[in-house]
């Protein structure tokens, strides 16, 4: 059984990341969303709303399952028997970034592969946090959320 780990923070899930998984999954027999806690971060949205948003994203995937972890993403992805991270790029920037934790990580559990696929030109400008910044000022999100989540999202960056 092939098993793919797509880990992030998702605070929250956006069509961004959607359109990863949804372009991801159908290579692997499991896709795992991996829900990374990191203490460092401050987080608008907990580790359990954060899974509920992405779970409700992708109800119409059956392969797709999403969890949480908060430890070494190497070390989850051999207890889960993952043979691939999928990550998302949307700039040169990013890649510097993942290329330097894809190594990092094949040097932790060398069986691991990590594939980067591109980011559509659709949502190369968007992330959680530049959602996070119009919400908060009360700008439209819709075009930047799945629908099975916007009003909670919405309601949550009014508060």
């Amino acid at each position: 059984m092939k098993i793919g780990v797509y880990p992030g923070s998702f605070d929250p899930i956006t069509l961004g990341h959607l359109d990863i998984i949804r372009r991801a999954a159908p290579m692997f027999d499991e896709f795992v969303v991996a829900v990374m806690i990191n203490s460092a971060k401050h987080y608008m949205f907990d580790a359990a709303q954060r899974c509920d948003f992405i779970r409700r994203s992708t109800a119409d995937m059956p392969n797709v399952t999403v969890e949480t972890h908060d430890g070494l993403l190497a070390e989850y992805t051999r207890q889960r028997g993952a043979t691939a991270i999928i990550k998302g790029l949307r700039a040169i920037s990013d890649f510097e970034y993942e290329f330097q934790m894809a190594l990092i990580n094949k040097k932790l559990n060398p069986s691991l592969e990590t594939v980067f696929l591109t980011t559509s030109s659709d949502y190369m400008f968007l992330s959680s946090s530049i959602v996070k910044e119009v919400g908060r000022y009360g700008g439209d999100v819709s075009g930047f959320l799945p629908p099975q989540i916007l009003d909670d999202v919405v309601q949550k960056m009014r508060v």
